[in-house]
């Protein structure tokens, strides 16, 4: 699947929505570029390094993140944003016999505002059907063996539901604090291609 998505039907969905808004004078196509660009200036794989990393350092915290994900979010000034009220995050956890993975079968779903825009190989046919059919060998791909006895989930996320992965400390990190954690989180560890 190309990058381009103004060919998929919900584009041209959203693109008649925002036409009657305009129509309607509740908004211009100025308003919705501004709010779009406010919202892609602050999502960041930052943002879910930094909810990784207080769960680390904060068990109440992982408790009401792993129970709900949207409510603990607001407790960093974080959310799903974009308007995506409605959207549900689910947090998954890495533990040392269990290995979560997300992807996004139909298109690339994916929690924008938490992780940053979407890798290019995220929207890719090779990795969206490769990860279902064999996990084990595309986390191989990336650089991740994990020993034959670690369960491996993957999470298919859609327009209601996204995931985000909670990968587990670093050994020999006790030490450090939130925002030195915060530094050894990627994007693929959010992900689950990555161990962090």
């Amino acid at each position: 699947m190309s990058g381009d998505h103004a060919s998929l039907p919900v584009a041209a969905r959203v693109r008649r929505l925002e036409e009657r808004l305009i129509e309607a004078g509740l908004t211009s196509d100025a308003e919705l570029d501004s709010a779009v660009a406010n919202f892609l200036d602050n999502a960041s794989p930052t943002n879910g390094a930094r909810v990784v990393a207080r769960a680390w350092t904060d068990d109440g915290f992982r408790a009401r993140l792993l129970a709900d994900a949207n409510s603990a979010l607001h407790e960093l000034g974080l959310s799903m944003g974009g308007g995506l009220q409605d959207q549900r995050l689910k947090v998954v956890e890495n533990t040392p016999t269990s290995h979560n993975v997300i992807v996004c079968t139909l298109c690339s779903c994916y929690p924008l505002a938490l992780l940053g825009p979407s890798p290019s190989w995220y929207k890719y046919e090779a990795y969206r059907s490769g990860v279902v059919r064999d996990p084990r060998g595309v986390l191989a791909e990336f650089g991740l063996h994990l020993d034959q006895d670690v369960n491996i989930t993957v999470w298919d996320s859609s327009a209601e539901t996204r995931y985000m992965v909670l990968p587990r400390r670093p050994d020999g990190t006790e030490d450090r604090g939130e925002a030195q954690l915060a530094e050894l989180v990627t994007r693929e560890g959010l992900i689950g291609t990555a161990a962090v």
